[in-house]
């Protein structure tokens, strides 16, 4: 139920379909941007 919500919220609100992309760009690339910088470490 709760997608069909969704789905009919993106239908009367197209330009959260683009803000809803971009989070998710920016999240999936955080993740990568925060391991390049932390330092290695050798396991035991």
């Amino acid at each position: 139920m709760a997608e069909k919500d969704l789905t009919a919220y993106l239908a009367e609100n197209p330009r959260m379909m683009g803000v809803l992309f971009t989070t998710m760009l920016l999240l999936s690339q955080a993740g990568s941007a925060m391991a390049a910088f932390a330092p290695g470490s050798a396991g035991p």
